[in-house]
């Protein structure tokens, strides 16, 4: 089995953790602000992959980026985010609060972790601690100041574990997360790959937050949750590093040539 990686950048260049992607997403649904502001301001149902596609882009800009990448991701994310706010409707939000990026910001990293251990195994604490801190960048790049972002490991379980007791759904959000996880008008390779999701997202998610969701689960479910986590462990490890990366180096590739063109664009003309 290859070895545990070593950092953040070893935790987050694993492609597998791209399912626990429904995780997160429902997790940050089930904050009804974020909720809202998603299902008023997004289009899962026609275009279901661009939460992901920008969510994935902003990850790996962050974390293995150049300074001047991370920088135009932050700034893209920024612009993205100025008309997503409340007018007058409850519950009230806006995608500049810092209490609501820190929260998309711990889901990203609580999924990530939590997928990775159950692969993996847990890190040593050492490394552990070193990812966590790491992972802050994901919150601080943008509007969560370094103070509001848990301390600890410790810190960060208490929070998390407030934050879970927090967190409600009603008809709206419902119907964002059922029209993630059964989209229609995605891609054939998308919509085969849904049942799969579904199993995992529904299996990786604190229980009663599946119940919040009207997620069904059985014995039958779990036994194939299982089933399926354990041929993850036993073939994804094996898999040559180039490959269990392809995701990574795939979504940098592509955000550096974009870079490259907006910054030639926008550079002066030259003094001749």
């Amino acid at each position: 089995m290859s070895a545990r990686p070593p950092s953040m950048q070893g935790v987050a260049g694993e492609g597998i953790l791209i399912a626990a992607g429904g995780r997160a997403i429902l997790l940050q649904l089930a904050n009804p602000a974020i909720g809202h502001g998603v299902a008023d301001h997004s289009n899962f149902a026609a275009r279901p992959l661009d939460r992901l596609n920008g969510t994935l882009s902003f990850v790996y800009a962050t974390v293995f980026g150049t300074a001047d990448l991370a920088a135009a991701m932050a700034a893209r994310v920024n612009h993205a985010h100025v008309p997503v706010h409340s007018t007058g409707t409850t519950p009230r939000y806006n995608a500049f609060t810092p209490e609501l990026q820190l929260w998309v910001a711990a889901t990203l990293y609580d999924s990530a972790t939590h997928l990775h251990a159950l692969i993996y195994g847990p890190l040593d604490e050492a490394t552990a601690d070193a990812v966590y801190l790491e992972y802050s960048r994901l919150g601080t790049s943008l509007q969560v100041p370094p103070e509001l972002w848990p301390t600890d490991r410790v810190a960060f379980r208490q929070y998390w574990d407030e934050q879970l007791q927090l967190l409600r759904t009603d008809a709206v959000t419902r119907a964002v997360a059922h029209e993630l996880l059964h989209s229609r008008p995605a891609p054939f390779w998308y919509r085969a790959a849904l049942p799969l999701a579904r199993l995992m997202t529904a299996g990786l998610l604190p229980p009663h937050v599946r119940v919040l969701f009207d997620l069904p689960w059985s014995e039958q479910h779990q036994r194939r949750f299982d089933r399926a986590l354990h041929s993850i462990r036993f073939i994804y490890p094996r898999l040559p590093r180039a490959l269990r990366h392809w995701p990574k180096n795939h979504y940098l590739r592509v955000l550096r040539k974009s870079h490259l063109r907006r910054s030639t664009a926008s550079a002066p003309a030259p003094v001749l």
